[in-house]
């Protein structure tokens, strides 16, 4: 899949003007206002009405039309309706709730209970099962693990790996947290004002990083301060 040209554009403002190729796993990083949360809506079609996106895409890349591409929000909490039983809020009969609930770890008596009853990591999982109920050659994650404590950030990488593993859906993650992206990842794609500085190889870029501007997110490690946008 690659992307050959996304821009997005404010009134006659070129905000974001990208292009990258996702093999089998994309991190897409930067700092606050880089613009990596816009390219994850202008995927998903949810811009702002005042913005507006051109797309350049390869035959390859099945663009949000259908069902292709599936969405793993930051916050868990806010994705579920906490009135509404968890197995009300799936589009698919029962069996297959169970099926995917237990894909993700999850017992499936879960699914009578209300979404306060549930931890952050139990939640995170519920998303995960709602994102993979259309069985999308796509997923794109928004920092998924923020919301989460270490314990759990971990076994949700995890998670993400193994499905990945048995199902085969590409992943694009925007992340602020370099362990993560390392942990997810074999690419990584990092960008600056709407522009990408540096990509490549995970490996390669985090060895022998040739922007400065990716040497002072290395450094920081993207624990030290506030990158999300």
């Amino acid at each position: 899949m690659r992307v050959n040209s996304l821009k997005i554009i404010h009134k006659e403002n070129l905000l974001v003007d990208i292009s990258f190729e996702l093999k089998k796993s994309l991190a897409l990083v930067g700092q606050s206002g880089s613009g990596k949360s816009l390219t994850l809506k202008s995927l998903l079609g949810m811009l702002p009405d005042m913005m507006r996106c051109e797309l350049d895409y390869d035959a390859n890349f099945k663009l949000i039309a259908g069902k292709s591409i599936a969405f793993v929000p930051q916050n868990p909490f806010t994705a579920l309706s906490p009135l509404t039983k968890i197995k009300n809020q799936f589009f698919i009969p029962k069996q297959k709730q169970i099926q995917l609930f237990k894909s993700v770890d999850l017992e499936p008596s879960l699914l009578d209970r209300f979404p306060p009853e549930l931890s952050g990591g139990q939640l995170q999982r519920v998303v995960i099962a709602m994102a993979l109920e259309s069985n999308p050659e796509l997923l794109l994650l928004d920092e998924p693990t923020t919301a989460l404590d270490p314990k759990n950030r971990v076994l949700i990488l995890e998670l993400l790996k193994k499905l990945q593993k048995t199902l085969a859906f590409k992943i694009l993650f925007v992340t602020h947290d370099m362990n993560s992206a390392k942990s997810l990842c074999e690419d990584i794609c990092v960008i600056k004002d709407g522009r990408v500085v540096e990509d490549g190889k995970m490996s390669d870029v985090l060895n022998n990083p040739k922007s400065d501007y990716t040497k002072i997110l290395i450094d920081s490690n993207f624990l030290n301060r506030e990158f999300r946008q």
